[in-house]
């Protein structure tokens, strides 16, 4: 049997443990959702989301170990997320990483949740050409990044106040969509027609984003309009939001000249993003690199296929949380 990662992934609000083999293949994965939790609030409870976590990782971590019919034996390394994240929410699965990797003598290694992100492409046979320019797009994240191979990272730019997943979820809320926002607003606007023209935050400004606008002027018209078609204005939000990803992808495409577009994130889900992300790739002659859609949300699949990059490196991070870490950081 080939070696394989535990991974650990609660920097947010979902319980996630998974087993990877070297070549992407995921043996086993169980993650628990806390959006019955935080629904009543619209959005995340972090202390909710901590106490969640402690109650469900040790029974999903011997749920996988037992379905994937692994022992710590079999375990190259643990990974586990150290940030970016709600500083509650890591410590728990980096206390128990710590633990495990004590009591079974298993190396453990703290994991920057955005190269967890960037490897999700990797998973289940997944190949990346490189160079490479990656946008990562999802609830806590937006920014794009030109990668010379898997370690050697250098930021584009990233968002100067809401990541795009985040604007989803707020515009979802001000919709009475309810949360997951992203997978409503994407099904209601298949349903809809982009007739309202919503503004587009520096589109066309560098690699800089802004969501914040865009959010305002929605909840704006919705308090104007309220007989507005739920299904139009996300019809319309969906089009802004794809008109600036775009934007910003293809200048980095055109000044950067790489061999594959990768674009990552829970909003690597949507249809839309992806259907967008192709032609665009198939007009700039490079491959479109996609996670499949199940690993593009939080996961911590991702988080192990990114540790193999660190193993082989011989490079072991701390495991002390770091909610703010940054891309660049190993």
């Amino acid at each position: 049997m080939s070696k394989l990662i535990l991974g650990i992934e609660t920097s947010c609000d979902d319980t996630s443990v998974a087993l990877v083999a070297r070549d992407g293949t995921v043996a086993a994965i169980k993650t628990v959702s806390q959006y019955d939790i935080h629904e009543a609030f619209g959005g995340v409870y972090p202390e909710l989301a901590s106490r969640a976590h402690l109650q469900a990782i040790l029974p999903t971590i011997q749920s996988v170990m037992e379905e994937a019919s692994t022992t710590p034996s079999d375990l190259e390394a643990i990974a586990v997320t150290r940030g970016p994240g709600l500083i509650g929410s890591l410590l728990v699965g980096l206390s128990t990483a710590e633990a495990l990797s004590m009591g079974w003598g298993v190396p453990a290694y703290g994991i920057n949740h955005l190269r967890g992100h960037i490897r999700s492409a990797a998973l289940e046979g997944g190949i990346t050409e490189f160079p490479a320019v990656i946008m990562l797009a999802s609830g806590g994240h937006t920014l794009i990044a030109y990668l010379e191979n898997e370690w050697s990272y250098r930021l584009l730019g990233t968002t100067r106040d809401d990541s795009v997943g985040e604007c989803y979820d707020k515009v979802a809320r001000t919709l009475g969509l309810g949360m997951p926002g992203g997978p409503a607003i994407d099904r209601a606007a298949e349903r809809g027609t982009p007739v309202l023209r919503l503004p587009r935050p520096m589109k066309n400004e560098a690699y800089e984003f802004s969501f914040s606008g865009l959010k305002s002027s929605v909840a704006r018209h919705v308090e104007t309009h309220p007989e507005v078609s739920v299904d139009d204005m996300s019809a319309s939000f969906v089009a802004a939001c794809m008109d600036v990803l775009a934007a910003k992808a293809e200048r980095a495409l055109r000044e950067c000249a790489p061999k594959s577009l990768v674009i990552v994130g829970g909003v690597a889900a949507s249809a839309q993003l992806r259907d967008t992300m192709g032609a665009l790739a198939d007009r700039y002659g490079v491959t479109l690199s996609l996670p499949p859609v199940k690993w593009a949300t939080d996961n911590a699949a991702m988080i192990a296929m990114a540790a193999w990059d660190y193993v082989e490196r011989g490079v072991q991070p701390d495991l002390m949380p770091k909610p703010n870490l940054s891309l660049e950081t190993p």
